[in-house]
């Protein structure tokens, strides 16, 4: 069955059926009852688009390449996730491979890409030296030394979020768990938490901030939070509230509380980071800064797409999104 006897059937030209079988912008100047049409005739004559020849004669591929630091970390497979949705949606396939923060592999993987004839890129919390020679979109905090369509948080909002929430309940000892070592957002968040203690008149005690650790090249974010929080009560540390750098971390940290018979939140309250799904799961749910992740993904994949379609015209953008807060049971009023 070729795309011919398909409009040979319905009565149309082989382009109008190839608009709407292809999901082409042009094809939504088209009456829905056509394409309507020319849908059911498809699924009733059986017809499959020819990959390839679709391929050649619109000299295009419809393949993006997604880069992300690993698959261990919840924000990153939940971002994944949503992004794959979008492209499918959109009749698009895609590569996706990992670096675990090795410059070298960073730059293998773009040339990867490349060579595979990807029509664009996603970077996910991704630093990058060196531009691609295809449309780009960054999603992260870092600092570009080139103009990109660029997708972040504001992490400031975020951790302020996190600090006035503690506060109102009566915390004044914060203890904090900083992102990892070249993180793209652990230095914005670091400096908002900062900032934010400062607004509020609090101590940062030394001893109660502790930087997270890369274990099995971050496969195992929860140890890392794990290991965390064992550093924190080992340091001597007064404190009677934790914010983590993200979800996971956060909940390592619960399982060390809980170990060492720490009540959570009786004794120590913890707020996360992101609202991946796990953190309404946990015991007790995790109270956390939902980054809005659905939305980050519709807007990366709509950019990275109209970039690779406008042929070179499409101006870079800076997309700021808001975080929200999300109140669950891992914080409460401190006890005097």
């Amino acid at each position: 069955m070729r795309l011919r006897d398909v409009a040979d059937y319905l009565g149309l030209s082989s382009t109008t059926v190839s608009l709407v079988l292809n999901n082409s912008p042009v094809a939504k100047t088209l009456s829905e009852e056509t394409r309507e049409r020319v849908r059911k005739a498809a699924e009733k004559l059986s017809y499959k688009p020819n990959y390839f020849a679709r391929a050649l004669n619109q000299k295009r591929n419809y393949q993006i390449g997604i880069l992300v630091p690993d698959f261990g970390e919840g924000y990153n497979t939940s971002f994944m996730t949503n992004i794959e949705r979008e492209l499918v949606e959109r009749g698009y396939l895609y590569f996706v491979s990992s670096h675990h923060w090795n410059p070298e592999a960073i730059d293998l993987r773009l040339r990867s890409f490349v060579e595979r004839g990807v029509e664009g890129v996603i970077l996910i919390n991704t630093p990058l030296a060196t531009l691609p020679d295809v449309p780009l979109v960054v999603v992260g905090s870092q600092k570009l030394k080139f103009r990109s369509t660029q997708i972040s948080l504001d992490n400031e909002a975020g951790v302020n979020a996190a600090l006035r929430h503690l506060y109102a309940l009566g915390h004044r000892h914060i203890a904090f768990v900083k992102g990892h070592e070249g993180s793209v957002d652990a230095e914005p968040r670091w400096r908002a938490f900062v900032d934010g203690c400062c607004e509020l008149g609090l101590r940062i005690d030394s001893k109660a901030v502790v930087q997270l650790h890369r274990i099995d090249d971050g496969l195992d974010p929860i140890a890392e939070g794990y290991k965390a929080a064992e550093t924190l009560l080992a340091s001597g540390a007064r404190f009677t509230a934790v914010v983590a750098f993200n979800d996971m971390s956060a909940i390592g940290a619960m399982r060390k509380f809980k170990d060492a018979g720490i009540d959570v939140p009786g004794r120590i309250s913890i707020v996360g980071f992101d609202n991946v799904p796990i953190a309404g799961l946990v015991d007790p749910p995790l109270t956390t800064i939902s980054q809005p992740i659905e939305e980050m993904a519709r807007v990366a994949t709509a950019e990275v797409i109209a970039q690779i379609e406008t042929s070179g015209s499409f101006r870079p953008k800076q997309v700021v999104v808001e975080p929200e807060l999300v109140v669950r049971r891992s914080t409460t009023a401190l006890i005097a």
